[in-house]
């Protein structure tokens, strides 16, 4: 009697072996943390599910980046908080239009971009020479030796022109790739590209003119000092 030898043992053919890479694979996921954007995504069905109720989450979320995103159209925090205002108002009252959207954090860029582009045309123009306000401005105790280094960052942005510096707040602070930016700025990728590129050799010389400056200043006092 011929007896026939079991097929081989295969890891992957096992409904076991399966479920514990599924297991693995959401492990893996769990331990990753959202991105801001999933984050805003999540909070978008939270809005169009709950409504007005759930309004207050995505503020607590979204508005200081919103409000250094908008300073740097309307060179002026109070018109940037005007500006996401507007914008808020305009979610609040379609609560689940935001989460319609294939990017909600993009789109809500961009209607606060609309909204501080409205408020610039509106403003007398004596009025655009305004200084851009230091969005840091409320820090704690320990926060407090780095404010100048912060000032010094937002005049060297102010020294900027607002199609590149509109394009730092979003590469650098909201870590957004040049796909995503252009998207948000309706321009193309190579666009963005360029205006970051521009911008960075600008502040880079801007902040080492500014970090010479407080060298010799720094020396000449200590110079008096001896004299």
């Amino acid at each position: 009697m011929s007896h026939s030898n079991p097929p081989p043992f295969s890891r992957s053919s096992t409904p076991g072996s399966c479920l514990s890479a599924n297991s693995r694979s959401a492990a893996v996921d769990a331990s990753t943390p959202p991105s801001f954007s999933q984050r805003v995504r999540v909070s978008a069905r939270q809005l169009a599910d709950l409504g007005d109720d759930a309004i207050s989450g995505l503020i607590d979320l979204t508005s200081l980046r919103l409000v250094r995103f908008a300073t740097t159209i309307t060179r002026n925090q109070h018109d940037a908080e005007d500006a996401v205002q507007a914008a808020i108002v305009k979610v609040a009252s379609q609560p689940g239009r935001l989460h319609q959207c294939d990017d909600p954090w993009a789109f809500l860029l961009r209607m606060v971009r609309n909204e501080s582009l409205i408020i610039l045309r509106r403003r007398p123009r004596w009025n655009l020479l305004g200084d851009v306000c230091d969005l840091l401005t409320r820090c704690r105790v320990d926060e407090l030796e780095r404010e100048e280094s912060y000032r010094a960052i937002w005049r060297a942005m102010r020294s900027l022109p607002t199609q590149q510096s509109e394009v730092v707040v979003l590469k650098i602070w909201e870590e957004m790739t040049f796909a995503e930016i252009a998207d948000v700025l309706d321009i193309t990728p190579s666009t963005a590209a360029s205006r970051y590129r521009y911008a960075v050799v600008k502040l880079s010389d801007r902040l080492r003119l500014e970090l010479d400056d407080t060298t010799g200043e720094a020396h000449s006092e200590r110079g008096q000092q001896h004299v």
